[in-house]
């Protein structure tokens, strides 16, 4: 019973609310609301000029250039520094690093593999802040093209501390490769000292 009168009381609160907002709209709907101060106005048209598009066909074409008769001369192997020495900043003892190269496996041919670009290791953090000096060879093979394949540390004093160092820095090497008989060959067996030193 309570349920129905208050249904009741909503409808008939509500009927005049929804009666009001119908004349409301209604009143709006009906108004004029054309502004008569307002003109119109017309856009300029615009006309683009007609032009004429002149091709040029009778340019000349540049002569080919010939190659050259002669190949240029064989440049001459850079002068190689063997003994690199590196500071290392922030951090209290210098390092020096030795970089040497074995000459197990070199002849004086004038077909022999010769080093062309050598770069000194990273003086690991750890060993310098414990003042640990030391040596690394790593063994490798000079490809064709002169890269390093196959780097490994092959006897490092003292152990587990300089072999990942040297062999990072082993990878950059580039050499000029052996040439028999007019080919370049592989030469495996090529080692390379690191030698780790702090300066006080």
């Amino acid at each position: 019973m309570g349920n129905s009168v208050r249904t009741i009381v909503s409808i008939l609160l509500a009927l005049p609310v929804v009666v009001g907002l119908f004349m409301i709209m209604h009143s709006l709907i009906d108004k004029d609301f054309e502004n008569p101060e307002v003109t119109n106005t017309k856009i300029a048209d615009l006309v683009q000029p007609d032009e004429e598009i002149q091709l040029e066909s009778n340019t000349e074409k540049p002569d080919k250039v010939e190659d050259p008769e002669e190949p240029p001369p064989d440049l001459d192997t850079p002068e190689l520094i063997m003994d690199v020495d590196m500071d290392i900043s922030n951090a209290a003892p210098s390092a020096a690093i030795s970089v040497e190269i074995s000459t197990t496996g070199m002849s004086s041919g004038d077909g022999e593999y010769l080093p062309i670009v050598k770069v000194a290791p990273i003086y690991p953090r750890r060993a310098q802040t414990r003042g640990i000096t030391g040596y690394c060879i790593v063994e490798y093979t000079v490809t064709t093209s002169g890269a390093i394949r196959d780097p490994q540390a092959v006897d490092c004093q003292p152990s587990g501390v300089f072999e990942r160092a040297s062999v990072k820095a082993a990878l950059k090497f580039k050499y000029k490769p052996r040439v028999v008989d007019g080919e370049a060959i592989e030469v495996a067996g090529v080692q390379n000292k690191f030698t780790y030193e702090l300066e006080q």
